[in-house]
């Protein structure tokens, strides 16, 4: 097309001297003629007709190559082996010829290698899929194959004697049929035969369907099952017979009357129902209480009056205490194999629940030391109330160590109730709403709330961060819910209607991480107590969750404290080093 479109010059024949258009460069260089077109002026006398008689059409003419053209004429000129595309015929050398260049030093010789894919360089292989099958099930039965590492079809790997006995055969080939491989059967396809037909399903005639075993075999059989017979055998624990010591001199006063009745001669009115109208901090220790060998696990105040304690301890023993007085110790409960973990009295004092790691939960009488009622289900109780209403005091939950938590009747000494939906073991009971509800702690951590006598928690709370709380504490006014939780707070749940966590109200500063101590109230509401892992006693504003005081308590951990519900700075602690303390 560039040949068809370039004229040649008029008159081949003329020279061009001084009448071809010349183009002057700037810097003096020598002018350049046109290459395309050259245009003339008429002459004299000449006309256009006989111009166009002149001009002539050259077929070839010179064209300058273009860049592909000269990459194409130089054969050696390096092709880069990442292009995808090239707008010429390459030629072979040019195209396969070997990389030039810088080689990074720190590329491994696999990184270097020539890859087609991120792990390496992959070639497509054929094979037959019936040939693979032939020679793995021929290795299968017979023990020989072909070779798979070499291409030669003569080569074999395997039983080289199997594989001169079958001649090379396969197992698709017709081969010498082996002892075994074909099995009779007994045959009675009589339909009409009812009690002998067998069908399809009828036995080999070499099958053996009782398998005897060898001497040997039956000696280790019998020493098996013997030791199977010995772990699954259920031993009747019996209970550690219960005993009860006096401490003082007459168990009755001049009156008759035990030390059950409420003192009077005290400074304070222990039957009141009024709680003190304001608490006080207290700030030194005034009275120790020592008696048991190993560490108090628990502590309870004579319901309403105070005047007694009832403490339990590590040593598997039951201690009566008195607060007011002389302080005495009055009589010593022992019971229990194992260490005693919780107790609690019913409505009037008159009796109390004890349950230990021996499992099993005892009902005493708290003025002659009798034990009334024995209970277990074979599981450890972690935690145990009585329902406080007064038409249900013969009634009692217990959380065990399986999950549930189960319901007692003291009368039938028979369980009632089962309440199991938690998953882990149940820490805490504590009764809430007129003792309508109860709400329950376990290791699961979540806190549930039921309804009484429905098998059924109609509540849930198990958050993402929360923590297991396995101490509870009901305030004295009925409506607050105080948790000891593991991540080292006190959180506050309300306990009337809709039981829901009180998010203003968090108590920090304390170490109790790994440990269930108790925790405590001021019968105002003013203050809140706890021990801590490093035996000392916390005290904290109700309303700004100020850390107050922390006093030294015991050597080992506070597990429980207790305010006094009549006295308004008067606070017993207990701990793992065998000591109850009174402060004030």
């Amino acid at each position: 097309m560039a040949a068809s479109m370039v004229l040649v010059d008029y008159s081949s024949d003329e020279s061009d001297d001084g009448n071809s258009i010349q183009t002057e460069q700037a810097g003096g260089k020598e002018p350049q003629q046109q290459d395309h077109l050259h245009l003339q002026p008429l002459k004299e006398g000449e006309s256009v007709l006989s111009l166009h008689k002149k001009m002539q059409l050259n077929a070839a003419p010179l064209v300058e190559p273009s860049h592909a053209l000269e990459e194409a004429s130089n054969p050696y000129k390096p092709l880069d082996p990442a292009t995808k595309e090239i707008q010429y015929n390459a030629k072979y050398d040019q195209m396969f010829a070997p990389e030039a260049g810088p080689v990074n030093p720190f590329k491994t010789q696999q990184q270097a290698a020539v890859k087609n894919m991120l792990s390496g360089y992959v070639e497509e292989a054929n094979f037959s899929a019936f040939q693979f099958e032939n020679q793995r099930r021929t290795f299968a039965s017979y023990g020989y194959a072909i070779d798979p590492s070499t291409e030669a079809s003569d080569r074999m790997v395997g039983d080289f004697e199997k594989l001169s006995e079958a001649e090379g055969k396969t197992v698709f080939e017709s081969t010498q049929k082996r002892p075994g491989d074909k099995r009779r059967k007994n045959k009675n396809n009589d339909p009409s035969d009812i009690d002998g037909y067998e069908g399809p399903w009828s036995k080999y005639k070499d099958e053996e369907t009782v398998a005897k075993p060898s001497e040997a075999e039956q000696e280790e059989l019998d020493v098996i099952l013997a030791k199977r017979a010995k772990k699954g055998k259920v031993v009747e624990e019996k209970s550690l017979e219960e005993k009860t010591t006096l401490h003082i001199k007459d168990a009755y006063d001049y009156q008759g009357r035990s030390y059950l009745h409420i003192p009077q001669d005290v400074e304070v009115d222990l039957r009141a129902e009024e709680p003190p109208a304001k608490c006080y901090l207290p700030k030194k220790h005034i009275h120790s209480w020592a008696g048991h060998t190993k560490g108090v696990s628990c502590i309870r105040l004579f319901p309403k009056s105070g005047h007694l304690l009832l403490s339990s301890g590590m040593d598997s023993k039951i201690k009566l205490w008195e607060v007011y007085n002389q302080r005495r110790l009055l009589r010593t409960f022992v019971g229990h194999k194992q260490a005693v973990r919780e107790i609690t009295f019913n409505n009037d004092g008159t009796k109390f629940l004890s349950c230990a790691y021996d499992r099993y939960i005892k009902l005493w009488d708290t003025e002659t030391g009798e034990c009334v009622g024995r209970f277990t289900n074979r599981k450890v109780p972690y935690c145990v109330a009585f329902n406080p209403d007064e038409d249900k005091q013969h009634i009692f939950v217990a959380g065990m160590s399986d999950k549930k938590i189960v319901q007692w009747d003291t009368r039938s000494n028979e369980i009632v109730q089962e309440y199991d939906r938690h998953l882990g073991a149940v820490n805490s009971i504590t009764f809430v709403d007129n003792n309508r509800r109860f709400v329950t702690t376990s290791d699961d951590k979540s806190l549930r709330v039921w309804e009484w006598d429905i098998p059924v928690d109609f509540k849930y709370i198990a958050e993402p961060h929360m923590h297991s709380m396995p101490s509870v504490t009901l305030s004295q006014n009925g409506k607050w819910l105080g948790c000891q939780s593991m991540d080292n707070k006190i959180v506050i749940y309300s306990a009337f209607n809709r039981v829901r966590e009180n998010r203003k109200k968090v108590f920090k500063g304390h170490m109790v991480a790994g440990y269930a101590c108790r925790m405590d109230f001021s019968p105002d509401m003013a203050y809140v107590v706890s021990g801590d892992a490093d035996g000392k006693l916390n005290i904290w504003d109700w309303k700004t969750t100020k850390l107050y005081s922390k006093l030294k308590a015991h050597d080992g951990v506070c597990i429980s404290c207790l305010w006094h519900p009549h006295e308004t700075s008067k606070v017993i602690t207990c701990g793992w080093d065998g000591q109850i303390k009174l402060w004030d």
